[in-house]
Order: structure tokens, then C-alpha cells, then sequence
């Protein structure tokens, strides 16, 4: 009798275990920036940069990911290197009131996929590449547009190349990069027959 108690209470507990569990909901409210904050990609301080951010939460993660501009969280979201599903992703509205390029605001974080985007303008974003900068109004994505050029797109409408495709440095940078490297050979230590 008691061989055949053991597995019965043994399910029994285990019935109650999972009848106790609940389900928590993953917390998904955009979270302020701090001076501790740091950039998913280049792990510097967010506070240090200009330009409009953006935060990405993943399934089971209760942090998100933040990220130094926009246009890298877009392409985050479109490569392959997710460890989880992403739940939701929330961009600085750069039309919000007091939001400036240098200081993009505070509690001014709407949802990515319904914001207008000025993609094309003359603004850099925080590691100084191409920004899609985020508005939750389209009028004022395209004043934006008209004083810094670009053109205005909805989430869905930005392409690929956009935001994926590698920045190019100008041909000065290249080079300066050439004398430098050229520069340093010369002063290294020549060896006999040389």
C-alpha cells in the first residue's frame, strides 16, 4: 500500500507546485536613461552622446537593451543576433517638448513602430553615423526634415540598406589613416641591408 502512496502524493504535490505558479507579466515600460546606462553595441555611456536613443526588450530579459542611436536599434531588430523575442522597442521623440539634439529628453520614449523617422539628414547620430531620427507627429518630422533634410518614413518603410548598409568614412579620413600607419613604418628600427 504504501509503494502505490508515493507516486500518487508525489503527483498530487506536484499538481499543487504548478497550480501555484503564476505567470508574471515581463515589465515592458520604457525605462529612463542613467549615468550608467551604456550603448548594447559600443558600451559607452549614453548620456555622453547626442542624438535620439532607443531601447529594445527582449523576452525574459527584465533590462532592455539601449541603444546609442536609433538607427542601430533598426538594424538590431532586422539581424539575425537576437538571443530572444523582441517584445517591444521605444525611441526618443525628438519632437517632444525641451528634446534637443544634444539633450534627446527625458520620459519622451514612444514606440518605435509608431513613430515617422527622417531618414537622410544632415544630423549624426551618438557614434557619429547617419541617425533615423524619431517623431511621434509627422508634421514635425517634417519641419525637421525641411531644416535638416532627409525625407520622412514610417518604421516599415525603411529599407534595409538604410540602416545595415556600413558608413563610409570620407576620403580625407582614409587618408590621414594612410599617412599615419606610412608615418609610423618610417620610424621603426631598420635592420641592416634595408
Amino acid at each position: 500500500m504504501r509503494s502505490r502512496l508515493r507516486p500518487v502524493l508525489l503527483l498530487a504535490a506536484l499538481a499543487l507546485l504548478s497550480a501555484c505558479k503564476e505567470d508574471v507579466a515581463q515589465n515592458i515600460v520604457p525605462q529612463e536613461m542613467t549615468p550608467e546606462t551604456l550603448g548594447h553595441y559600443c558600451q559607452m555611456n549614453l548620456l555622453e552622446h547626442p542624438g535620439p536613443k532607443a531601447q529594445v526588450f527582449l523576452e525574459g530579459n527584465a533590462a532592455p537593451l539601449f541603444f546609442s542611436q536609433v538607427r542601430d536599434a533598426i538594424a538590431y531588430m532586422r539581424g539575425p543576433e537576437q538571443v530572444a523575442p523582441i517584445l517591444a522597442v521605444y525611441v526618443n521623440d525628438m519632437g517632444a517638448a525641451g528634446a534637443t539634439w544634444d539633450q534627446p529628453g527625458k520620459g519622451n520614449w514612444i514606440a518605435a513602430d509608431a513613430a515617422f523617422y527622417v531618414v537622410g539628414s544632415d544630423r549624426r547620430g551618438g557614434m557619429g553615423a547617419p541617425e533615423t531620427a524619431p517623431f511621434s507627429s509627422r508634421e514635425k518630422a517634417e519641419a525637421f526634415a525641411r531644416a535638416e533634410g532627409g525625407r520622412v518614413l514610417a518604421l516599415a518603410e525603411i529599407t534595409d540598406a538604410m540602416v545595415l548598409t556600413p558608413v563610409e568614412t570620407g576620403a580625407d579620413d582614409q587618408k590621414e589613416g594612410d599617412e599615419d600607419y606610412l608615418d609610423r613604418l618610417r620610424t621603426l628600427p631598420q635592420k641592416d641591408g634595408d
